[in-house]
């Protein structure tokens, strides 16, 4: 199973979001916007890629295409379910790209399409630019780890999470470093992109540069804060998440 959802919302909800995670991390990064999601009747369901928690035994996809195409399955059965709720797609990071992929197989693919998509941390893949941490000594990559202030600094110095964590990581870069953008059909629904203003990895022109790989509307939300953003401002960014479900990209600025 793909999709781990941590906060059912009774009865009907207004909107189900399904979230990618970021390289290295799991399903249960979004527990916390599930929970605080639920409220607003979203109901969230979060990606579990293999190699990792109860899929730890589970090979690694290669690539980013790859989970897309896996995933397919279990996001049709939700945006098929006969209660008809709206599905849109949200991805941090890494998982920025992979919400891309799956919303563009499913165009090409004739199924219905997301409400929505919204990506997060991650620069539009047309930007020029090599990616090598999967290349990295395991010193170097835990420094580029520390330097997105993404994971918990005591988790970093326990040699036994290290070793439980580190294969996903790299297994996880590795395959965002053979991801290649290829031209082709742009989907069709609307694109909101978050961004954090002091974000080393992204700035805010190759975040703009989505704008060019939607044919629906598309708006920028810039947060305060680094790579990681959406940890410190989790209540603003629920907000801005909802606003965007019940009213679409124009809610954003």
């Amino acid at each position: 199973m793909w999709l781990r959802c941590y906060a059912p919302v009774p009865g009907t909800p207004a909107h189900r979001l399904v979230c990618f995670p970021h390289a290295g991390g799991s399903a249960r990064a979004y527990r916390p916007f599930a929970l605080e999601l639920a409220a607003a009747g979203v109901e969230t369901h979060a990606v579990q890629y293999p190699g990792r928690q109860d899929r730890r035994k589970e090979p690694f996809a290669r690539t980013l295409e790859e989970l897309a195409e896996r995933v397919l399955p279990e996001l049709r059965r939700l945006l098929d379910a006969p209660d008809g709720v709206p599905v849109a797609l949200f991805g941090h990071s890494m998982g920025a790209v992979v919400a891309y992929e799956t919303a563009r197989l499913l165009h090409r693919s004739g199924a219905p399409r997301p409400a929505g998509l919204i990506l997060s941390g991650r620069r539009a893949p047309t930007a020029d630019r090599t990616e090598t941490a999967h290349l990295l000594g395991d010193r170097e990559l835990l420094a580029e780890i520390r330097r997105l202030q993404g994971t918990d600094p005591g988790a970093l110095a326990d040699e036994e999470v290290l070793r439980m964590v580190l294969p996903a990581i790299r297994g996880d870069y590795a395959a965002v470093g053979r991801y290649r953008h290829v031209p082709g059909p742009r989907p069709g629904c609307p694109l909101t992109v978050f961004t954090g203003d002091a974000d080393p990895n992204v700035t805010l022109p190759e975040a703009e540069a989505w704008r060019e790989l939607t044919t629906g509307a598309f708006a920028l939300r810039v947060f305060p804060g680094g790579h990681f953003y959406l940890n410190d401002q989790r209540e603003a960014v629920c907000r801005t998440i909802e606003e965007t479900l019940r009213h679409g990209s124009k809610s954003a600025h």
